[in-house]
């Protein structure tokens, strides 16, 4: 099929559900191959919308919360200077350092991030949070949580967006 228009782009009968499971027609998608095709060629439209866009061929997936589901989390020294860092693996198998300054509070307090250079939000899985929760401190004078990474105080958003720095 050949699109030109964004309001010819059809469904394409996938759905990821909230934990990060793909599903076509209903039934569960377990091959890691197709999978990682689909995440390789997963775009977002300018109204938000998902869209699996493969050469001319284009179309939108139903998506319950976020396509990247944070599964694990990792909280290492990296390189010769001893920075801490965070690593998160996510749903499509892809390791990923942690950008601190994207974290934020949604609805029902489930705890997001930025992934994929910025492109799309992740969701931390109920293991990913409390892996990650070893590492959030709450400052009672200022009402905030954050996270301290080399020196720096990184607030997690959901009550004010500043970056406080030691």
């Amino acid at each position: 099929m050949n699109l030109k228009n964004d309001n010819d782009i059809p469904p394409c009968n996938i759905r990821v559900d909230k934990t990060g499971g793909w599903y076509y027609n209903g039934a569960k998608m377990f091959r890691k191959d197709i999978l990682n095709l689909f995440y390789e060629n997963l775009r977002r439209d300018v109204s938000g919308k998902y869209i699996i866009e493969m050469a001319n061929d284009r179309c939108y997936i139903e998506v319950e919360d976020t396509p990247y589901v944070v599964k694990a989390v990792y909280k290492s020294d990296s390189g010769e200077n001893n920075n801490e860092t965070i690593k998160i693996l996510l749903n499509s198998s892809d390791l990923e350092e942690l950008d601190p300054t994207s974290l934020w509070i949604g609805k029902d307090n489930v705890l997001y991030c930025c992934v994929k250079n910025n492109k799309f939000d992740a969701r931390f899985s109920r293991a990913g949070y409390y892996q990650i929760a070893n590492w959030i401190e709450y400052n009672e004078e200022k009402d905030l949580y954050y996270i301290s990474l080399n020196n720096r105080i990184y607030h997690i958003k959901g009550f004010d967006s500043q970056t406080y720095e030691d």
